[in-house]
């Protein structure tokens, strides 16, 4: 019983060395929808579920795959206005990266600023973590770039990688079909049918989004893009 006290509190570790709270905000991520990340030869592709509750939604009012800066993107896994606070702090540290810098802001640094504004969220009183883990993607230097952030603050780089409902399910497949050759076209394929590993019901343009980032920047496909792509699909 006396544990159960440390479930609680944000800033106490408990004795077994925890903060419990970050691992109810893992299990928020872990119960969200299903997201894929794959890094291609030549770009970077990310793709997300994105079912709603009501068929008299407006299946294009609210987006999951965001544009942060002409070159980077991202997408999310748990908690939606959670999501949406990460964007707008996003945004507002690449613009102001641009005008002290007068250039793109690279993905590395945007990445490490979101992840110490999530961490901050660990060890703050009267605050509780971002229930969503991201996944970044973005281009420079001539190469592709991707990683995820977590509700802890700690950042990887992927080659590929799955999150979100049966991520293990998800990273069991991109084991099998990933390939650093792998052109992004085919990227977007294999993280498509990686998402279908998961997917519960008919898989539509108007049910998962998609984007993508290559030397030319970074896009969210429409919805007659993406359904090309699931023509081709079995």
């Amino acid at each position: 019983m006396a544990s159960e006290r440390y479930s609680f509190s944000l800033t106490t570790f408990s004795p077994s060395g925890k903060l419990v709270q970050i691992e109810y905000a893992l299990a928020a991520v872990a119960a969200g929808a299903p997201s894929v990340g794959i890094k291609a030869s030549n770009g970077v592709v990310i793709a997300t579920e994105n079912k709603h509750k009501s068929i008299l939604y407006d299946e294009h009012s609210v987006h999951k795959v965001e544009m942060i800066t002409n070159h980077i993107g991202m997408i999310y896994s748990g908690m939606g206005p959670d999501y949406r606070l990460l964007v707008k702090q996003a945004r507002k540290m690449a613009q102001q990266y641009f005008l002290v810098y007068r250039e793109p802001i690279p993905t590395v640094q945007l990445v490490q600023r979101v992840a110490a504004v999530m961490q901050e969220y660990t060890q703050s009183g009267g605050v509780r973590p971002f229930g969503v883990s991201l996944l970044i993607c973005g281009w420079d230097s001539e190469r592709p770039y991707l990683f995820q952030c977590d509700p802890s603050g700690a950042y990887f780089a992927w080659k590929a990688t799955a999150m979100g409902k049966n991520y293990i399910n998800g990273k069991t497949f991109l084991e099998k079909r990933y390939s650093e050759d792998l052109e992004l076209d085919d990227a977007v394929h294999t993280a498509i049918l990686t998402l279908k590993e998961s997917f519960e019901g008919q898989m539509t343009a108007d049910n998962i989004e998609v984007g993508i980032c290559d030397s030319t920047g970074f896009k969210r496909l429409d919805p007659s893009h993406v359904k090309d792509y699931l023509a081709n699909i079995p």
